[in-house]
């Protein structure tokens, strides 16, 4: 496939084909996880003020991806909703979209970016895009609980 020009920007989680790709990701979700260890947003939650929303579209506007960072606190964001829709996959769309929210919580003055993760193999890929990305291992943060379903991951910014 040749290469494609890919624009990130803020949209809305309930356009149509935004809410028809976030509600694979939850049904994927459901499907993998016991259900007291989902913590995927719906996309009336991710339409809240807390969170930001983006999408990753290519020039043509087709819906490769979709990525929120929900503010914690005035240092802390929590990274939500990543998710390729299946025919961008392997094209670099994740990565591109995990840069944007790493740089837009640096551009906001956060000193570090937490997630959480399965721990199935379903996330595996996942997990091998954040460990490139510098995440490592953290406890819970939040409302989490220990849970073994669950890995939670932090990215450090550098900022004093």
């Amino acid at each position: 496939m040749p290469a494609t020009v890919l624009t990130i920007d803020v949209d809305h989680p309930l356009r149509p084909d935004v809410l028809a790709l976030l509600e694979e990701h939850l049904a994927d979700m459901y499907a993998t996880s016991p259900a007291e260890s989902v913590h995927a947003l719906d996309p009336a939650a991710l339409a809240d003020p807390a969170v930001t929303f983006w999408t990753a579209r290519d020039s043509g506007g087709a819906l490769l991806g979709t990525v929120a960072l929900k503010a914690l606190d005035g240092a802390t964001g929590e990274l939500k909703s990543m998710r390729t829709a299946p025919a961008a996959r392997g094209q670099g769309v994740g990565a591109a979209l995990l840069d944007h929210v790493l740089a837009q919580a640096t551009f906001r003055g956060y000193r570090s970016v937490l997630l959480e993760t399965g721990t199935q193999e379903y996330f595996a890929a996942a997990r091998r895009l954040y460990a490139r990305a510098d995440f490592v291992e953290c406890p819970p943060f939040a409302d989490y609980v220990p849970d073994p379903h669950s890995v939670f991951l932090r990215r450090d910014l550098g900022l004093a």
